[in-house]
């Protein structure tokens, strides 16, 4: 990348396809809402297609009240639907929320080397944070049912501020609670809409390409990526403002 940080004091990391693998309890709860609805299940990889831009506009897409996302542009805004739409897409999330309030911890599992590299980081001195466009209620009871909520200071959701992501709205309050400057945070992620978040924010961005959407990050090039968890710490270590920062992340998984 052309310029790189020095030191860094803030990560925030998206949820979804960067810390958790949740396809599957996402997959089964879209499709047992879809039944409850009288509609035929859809495929996995379609469903995860689907993800990324938060519980109602998955189940809208879900319901085919919106189109698929092209994965080929930077996201829009969704045009408003009717109002028979409206109240199907009220339905179905509902539907979804319920069910995936059940099923949200039955086969979602953290990456490799997530927990231990959080806890390195940590260790090294960053103050770290969650900002995804998932729900807040399901991502806190979703870190906390695998052991790592408590490496946060802060866990925020789509449903935590009037404008989800892309809108910096998150990362700014964040780099508030913390009184840190934007070029000493960083977003990562795994799609454009974190790397334009991140950006939009005057943050540095990282992306990691084993997510659900790393085709995207052509789009809009992040300032680094990592191919796995431990190869994003051997990245950031270094550049921790404390002296422990200065240590190189372990690779094995």
């Amino acid at each position: 990348m052309p310029a790189a940080p020095s030191r860094l004091a803030l990560l925030i990391f998206d949820l979804d396809g960067t810390l958790i693998d949740s396809r599957d309890d996402l997959v089964l709860s879209v499709n047992l809402a879809l039944a409850g609805l009288g509609r035929p299940p859809l495929p996995e990889a379609v469903v995860a297609n689907y993800v990324g831009d938060g519980a109602p506009v998955l189940m809208q897409r879900a319901l085919g009240l919106l189109p698929p996302p092209d994965r080929n542009r930077r996201p829009e805004a969704p045009p408003p639907l009717a109002e028979a739409e409206a109240e199907l897409a009220e339905r179905g999330l509902a539907a979804f929320l319920a069910h995936y309030a059940t099923h949200l911890l039955d086969r979602t599992a953290l990456y490799p080397g997530v927990a231990e590299g959080l806890r390195e980081l940590r260790a090294a001195g960053f103050r770290l944070a969650v900002l995804t466009n998932k729900p807040v209620r399901p991502s806190r009871a979703i870190l906390a049912g695998l052991g790592v909520d408590g490496l946060f200071f802060s866990i925020y959701g789509g449903n935590s501020f009037a404008r989800k992501k892309p809108d910096p709205v998150g990362v700014e309050t964040l780099l508030g609670e913390c009184g840190v400057d934007p070029r000493r945070a960083a977003m990562i992620g795994d799609s454009s809409v974190d790397v334009l978040t991140g950006r939009a924010a005057g943050a540095w961005t990282w992306g990691v390409t084993y997510g659900f959407a790393p085709a995207t990050l052509a789009l809009d090039p992040p300032d680094a990526t990592a191919a796995s968890f431990p190869e994003l710490c051997a990245q950031l270590l270094p550049l921790a403002e404390s002296a422990a920062g200065r240590v190189t992340m372990k690779t094995e998984v």
